[in-house]
């Protein structure tokens, strides 16, 4: 079965998205001094490189390859952004994966959309898993700055807190996977 053109280059953006997602991720546990906040930010790593599994996996299932164009542009980003985390002092890194993490969150449930909206509801349990797992880091990293002094000036300047998320998932009252529609509607 062909997926539509913006479902596939969505599937295509996760994938190679992911993979700089995890190359930050690897950057900023090594950049931290914190025992406990290197082992959790080593886990959200671990975590992207399964997610970029799973949405091969789903794409191998419709004949998707991942594009050499975003495979070059997101390794790049990542490894710059990685990199990033040694220079900027401990606020950035944590503030931006939080922001990353609070637009990623969707890519999942409007995947989950998308795939139903054709019928197909084989994916539902690993989409929503995903996209609940994204909004669990969202919620880590938003946790880990909730009181810093720079909050504040970063959230006018950038748009993003914990208060201000840009996903409508509120952890302690998920929905289930086959009532979740309401997720990130435009």
């Amino acid at each position: 079965m062909k997926l539509q053109p913006a479902l596939a280059d969505l599937l295509r953006q996760a994938y190679s998205a992911e993979k700089a997602a995890a190359f930050a991720y690897h950057g900023h546990a090594g950049s931290v001094k914190n025992d406990a906040e290197k082992a959790a930010i080593h886990q959200i790593e671990i975590d992207e490189w399964n997610h970029r599994q799973e949405v091969l996996a789903i794409m191998g299932l419709y004949g998707i390859k991942p594009s050499r164009w975003y495979e070059i542009r997101f390794h790049v980003v990542g490894k710059i952004i990685s990199g990033s985390c040694y220079v900027i002092g401990w606020f950035m890194p944590f503030y931006f994966a939080g922001r990353l993490e609070s637009g990623n969150v969707c890519e999942y449930f409007r995947m989950k959309q998308y795939f139903n909206a054709i019928g197909i509801h084989e994916h539902d349990h690993v989409l929503y898993e995903m996209g609940i797992k994204e909004k669990e880091h969202e919620v880590y990293f938003g946790d880990q700055i909730k009181d810093n002094r720079l909050l504040p000036f970063f959230e006018r300047l950038f748009g993003w807190s914990r208060a201000s998320s840009f996903n409508n998932i509120d952890l302690d009252h998920k929905y289930p996977v086959e009532k979740s529609d309401p997720y990130c509607q435009k």
